[in-house]
């Protein structure tokens, strides 16, 4: 009698075999999908860090404004589907994708000003910014009930059309200052009252029902900025500091070179450039050294804030306030330095500031007169 195999049985088990496999790739997709908004907005993050570079570059003006008009036609186009004003495929189609188009463009806008921010003051100050993109990842996890939805949407864009607008027009004008501030954060309130009236004729009676939170939220950012701005928490944008330290000489060549002086490191320190510790002999200076980028056009003045850190009461308490004008368009910042002759040992600091007190960086240092300086090394810049 000949053997027949069990074909049916034989094709149940592998069916059966291959069952957890095909739920596991479910459930992973699964999570993926609860997860997919964070993940373009970090998208839109990493694709900031790899194109940006500067500031009046026209190549990177049109990333950010291009940010800001794909925010806003992605925003139009998911209510506008949600309400079922586009139908079809094509309002299926933007039902589903239409909220990651939005998630990129608020990571790539917010990611942008993040990085033109923090180059433009140390991170100790531009602590606001880390904290709204924090926000705006929690938001993003947590946020489910549509007028939530609406209005975190809502306050995203204007932050960043706000950030945006503060940032460029100084750029484009070559001025700034306090009145360009306020001027900028008005031509953002002008731009976000127009788009939302675009947005009251798609979701009409939705959009009247939210109107009073929408106004209390977006006046608070806008109150909220101004206050961060006039506190000079705000980073001094769109100046930002290239490079400062502290040198025993600073010379300027006619060529626009600069030949700075500083103490050679321990082997431990194979990569020092300025002195962290500062050992003087008589008659010498203290130099600090700055090198700060400002755009093209603009033209203003930079303070180098001297300070030594009271011993007793632990108070950093201001000995010199020294200024000197720059000019803008050098990639690697326009070189300036300040210097003084009159000092005590202990720690002290050097602050670029500008006019205002608003600070882009500082090196902190200690003067030692107790041994010898090491032997000097010379670069020229």
């Amino acid at each position: 009698m000949a053997y027949t195999p069990n074909t049916k049985s034989h094709k149940t088990d592998t069916s059966t075999d291959s069952e957890p496999v095909r739920k596991r790739s479910k459930q992973a997709v699964q999570k993926i999908k609860r997860h997919w908004m964070t993940l373009s907005f970090f998208f839109g993050f990493i694709l900031d860090n790899l194109t940006l570079n500067r500031v009046d570059q026209l190549f990177d003006n049109f990333v950010l404004a291009s940010y800001v008009v794909l925010a806003m036609a992605a925003l139009l186009l998911l209510y506008a589907a949600a309400a079922y004003k586009i139908e079809g495929k094509f309002g299926a189609f933007s039902r589903k994708y239409a909220p990651l188009l939005v998630q990129f463009s608020f990571g790539g806008l917010l990611s942008g000003m993040l990085i033109f921010y923090g180059r433009s003051g140390s991170w100790t100050e531009s602590w606001p910014f880390l904290l709204i993109i924090l926000l705006a990842i929690y938001g993003n996890e947590t946020i489910k009930e549509r007028a939530s939805r609406l209005i975190y949407n809502l306050s995203i864009l204007f932050i960043g059309l706000f950030s945006y607008t503060v940032l460029v027009i100084p750029v484009i004008t070559g001025w700034m200052g306090p009145w360009v501030f306020v001027g900028s954060g008005i031509l953002a309130v002008l731009i976000m009252q127009q788009f939302i009236r675009l947005l009251q004729k798609i979701i009409p009676r939705f959009m009247e029902m939210q109107m009073r939170s929408i106004v209390f939220v977006l006046g608070s950012i806008y109150a909220s900025f101004n206050l961060l701005y006039f506190a000079n928490v705000i980073p001094p944008i769109p100046l930002s500091l290239k490079d400062v330290g502290i040198y025993h000489s600073v010379v300027r060549f006619e060529d626009g070179s600069y030949q700075l002086k500083y103490e050679k490191g321990a082997w431990y320190q194979p990569f020092k450039r300025s002195d962290t510790t500062f050992h003087p002999v008589a008659g010498d200076n203290i130099f600090c050294f700055a090198q700060v980028f400002a755009p093209t056009k603009l033209k203003t003045d930079i303070v180098h804030v001297w300070e030594y850190k009271d011993p007793e009461s632990g108070q950093w308490q201001e000995r010199y306030r020294l200024s000197y004008n720059i000019r803008g368009g050098r990639s690697d910042g326009f070189r300036g330095y300040t210097a003084i002759t009159n000092y005590t040992d202990g720690k002290w600091r050097c602050s670029v500031e500008t006019t205002r007190g608003q600070v882009l960086g500082r090196e902190v240092f200690r003067i030692d007169s107790s041994r010898a300086p090491r032997e000097l090394i010379t670069q020229v810049r």
